[in-house]
């Protein structure tokens, strides 16, 4: 038998845990969705129970140590977090919560940008990638950064999120507080919003991004124009990322970009527009190839390839 890490990533919409192998190979995958609750212990239940269930098919010798990524913000050191789309946890002490259900084992934590940038690096479309920026388009735009062939997190933990770029002064408000973020123009909720506002007339009374897709694909000029606003907003962000950290990969992952036929496409010509400096003209853009996967496998190397990704900006429990 196996040693395994059991890996949790935490969002806004679901929570999914898992059971990796030393390779990275993931050999049991769970998922429930986030409880939609003021009340942080109902929202906790969930994912409780997900790693109980996990323990026990793995037998609890063989779970070597826990990795979790979770949506932001995160605290460190303490290993709280306050993720903006779970609102029920302010400052939540999930470290210590995980800590306390497996014990004797390291418990680490990272943004899920971070850990979506690790399993793209360790195991995804990221390898051989030393300076790397993985994104994640879905109910909100999470990123990650590799640099020198190392996670780069920073000092509270949340490098790379490009989300909170802002690329219009004028734009419209973020849930983070802000206005003008990525996130308000490319997330996949905010991508319904301006086109409902528009004029699209959506299938169902509370529609997804899933729904906006398909109009768009049936040519509705609304939901098209949603995808191609919500590309040249990712685009400037990720150019001006680029620039800042001459990368060399950009790799884009999550439930808006699984619609990569109708997202890509505006993202690329806007790149191609706005990457105009030499040292720019080599950057490539690509999906991400452990689909939702990505995070479960990044959290995981937190445990079992720490040299690489655990340093300044991973909260960690022993």
């Amino acid at each position: 038998m196996s040693d395994f890490a059991l890996a949790l990533d935490i969002g806004g919409t679901k929570v999914a845990a898992g059971l990796i192998a030393p390779d990275g190979t993931v050999a049991d995958r769970r998922v429930r969705p986030t409880a939609a609750s003021p009340d942080p212990e109902t929202v906790w239940r969930p994912v409780a129970e997900l790693v109980s269930e996990l323990r026990a098919v793995a037998g609890p010798a063989r779970v070597i140590g826990v990795g979790v990524g979770s949506a932001g913000p995160i605290h460190l050191p303490d290993g709280s977090i306050s993720p903006v789309n779970i609102p029920a946890w302010r400052r939540f002490p999930l470290l210590e919560r995980l800590a306390e259900l497996v014990p004797g084992v390291p418990v680490r934590l990272a943004g899920d940008g971070s850990c979506a940038a690790a399993g793209e690096h360790w195991r995804g479309a990221g390898q051989g990638a030393d300076d790397l920026l993985a994104i994640v388009v879905s109910t909100g735009v999470g990123g990650g950064l590799i640099q020198g062939g190392r996670l780069v997190a920073g000092p509270t933990g949340n490098a790379g999120h490009i989300g909170h770029v802002v690329v219009d002064l004028d734009g419209v408000p973020c849930p983070c507080g802000g206005r003008g973020c990525v996130e308000a123009m490319s997330s996949g909720p905010s991508m319904v919003e301006w086109a409902l506002k528009e004029g699209w007339r959506a299938p169902v009374p509370a529609p997804t991004g899933v729904e906006l897709a398909a109009a768009a694909r049936e040519g509705d000029p609304y939901a098209s124009q949603a995808f191609r606003r919500a590309g040249h907003a990712l685009a400037a962000g990720i150019v001006s990322t680029a620039a800042i950290g001459d990368l060399s990969r950009v790799v884009i992952g999550g439930g808006v970009a699984a619609a990569h036929d109708l997202l890509f496409p505006p993202l690329r010509a806007a790149i191609t527009e706005h990457a105009r400096l030499g040292f720019l003209q080599g950057l490539t853009v690509t999906t991400a190839a452990l689909g939702g996967a990505a995070g479960l496998v990044g959290a995981a190397a937190l445990v079992l390839v720490p040299e690489a990704y655990v340093g300044r900006g991973v909260a960690s429990l022993a």
